[in-house]
């Protein structure tokens, strides 16, 4: 059974443990859509995960805010998954990818949420994480005032090797089960896939 909670209701040692010591969720702590330039060059990684830990509001229930979601499976804390206002990711706000075909977007709509980042514990994968997490985004982000969530997942053929690495963004199946459809294809393999949320649900 994956229960899904918001970041500020787990503690911070069970973050630790969602994104490890070795490997790139361990380098980055979901910083990377934060940051540009010499900021994600030079800062070092005790740094991210400090940002990380002040984003999240990590043990901290009664925090206003958050910027993510942690899934457990069978109480054990398992995965990870970013999700906050659009305008939070200064990377974002200027990549080819959420904008290509898309002139009449508003990059600076604070009512669009994004989802940019999950991260599945190693002994973990292949158990529905991800699309649980994809799903809880959705009711996180309508509660707290969103008006659409987008993702901006890659295609995975069949028979095509695609990292764990590479599959940071989501799969589109992932987005697709939770309710996304495709509004633009700005590359080959990654897609921009977004939900609506004018209506409750």
């Amino acid at each position: 059974m994956i229960s899904v909670v918001p970041a500020n209701e787990a503690g911070w040692e069970e973050l630790r443990a969602v994104f490890g010591t070795r490997g790139e969720p361990a380098r980055c702590q979901c910083q990377w859509f934060r940051t540009r330039g010499a900021a994600w060059r030079e800062g070092p990684v005790a740094e991210r995960a400090e940002r990380l830990r002040e984003q999240t509001a990590a043990g901290r229930p009664e925090a206003d805010a958050t910027s993510g979601l942690v899934a457990y499976l069978d109480g054990e804390p398992v995965g990870w998954c970013a999700v906050a206002p659009r305008t939070a990711y200064v990377r974002l706000l200027h990549a080819r990818v959420p904008w290509a075909g898309r002139p009449e977007e508003d990059r600076e709509d604070p009512g669009v949420w994004a989802v940019t980042c999950f991260v599945t514990r190693a002994g973990y994968r292949r158990r529905g994480v991800s699309r649980a997490l994809a799903r809880a985004s959705v009711a996180h982000a309508r509660e707290r005032g969103a008006r659409a969530v987008e993702g901006y997942p890659m295609t995975v053929r069949p028979g095509e090797d695609v990292t764990w690495g590479e599959l940071y963004v989501g799969s589109v199946s992932v987005f697709a089960d939770a309710g996304f459809r495709e509004v633009s294809r700005p590359t080959r393999r990654r897609v921009v896939m977004r939900l609506d949320l004018s209506s409750p649900g």
